[in-house]
């Protein structure tokens, strides 16, 4: 069996998992990456993505909406915006998701006029919450 590491997620409303693990495959806002024993010390902000952890008694998919991934000597650490289980997540659920970031996106446009950055940054957010979706099959 190969070493493992300690592997903690939680959001706001709950704490979803604090398990030892194979590894942890995040969805980095600069790209994705793998978490392993071993890994050099990172911190790492998140994307909406699906966040998936291997460990001795299988795989558990997870959805975020962003958050931040701390990567030690000592384990991987998820504090997450948001996040389900990857079962929780309904299509209605992912609709509501989805709707959440096309009302940021809109509001981003009418707060920046002329500031591209904001408004850019809320259209890269609306598209991986759309592609979540398509990546669960929804």
């Amino acid at each position: 069996m190969a070493d493992t590491t300690q592997f903690d997620l939680v959001s706001p409303e709950r704490r979803l998992a604090s398990a030892q693990v194979v590894s942890v495959q995040i969805p980095g806002a600069d790209g994705d990456m793998t978490a392993m024993a071993g890994h050099a010390p990172t911190i790492t902000t998140l994307r909406p993505g699906l966040l998936t952890a291997e460990g001795p008694d299988g795989t558990t998919q997870y959805v975020v909406t962003g958050g931040f991934a701390e990567i030690t000597a000592t384990g991987v650490s998820v504090l997450a915006e948001r996040a389900m289980p990857r079962d929780e997540v309904s299509a209605d659920v992912h609709a509501e998701l989805v709707k959440e970031a096309e009302e940021a996106h809109a509001k981003a446009k009418e707060v920046f006029v002329n500031e591209p950055g904001p408004v850019d940054d809320a259209a890269k957010l609306l598209a991986d919450m759309v592609a979540v979706g398509d990546h669960i099959g929804l």
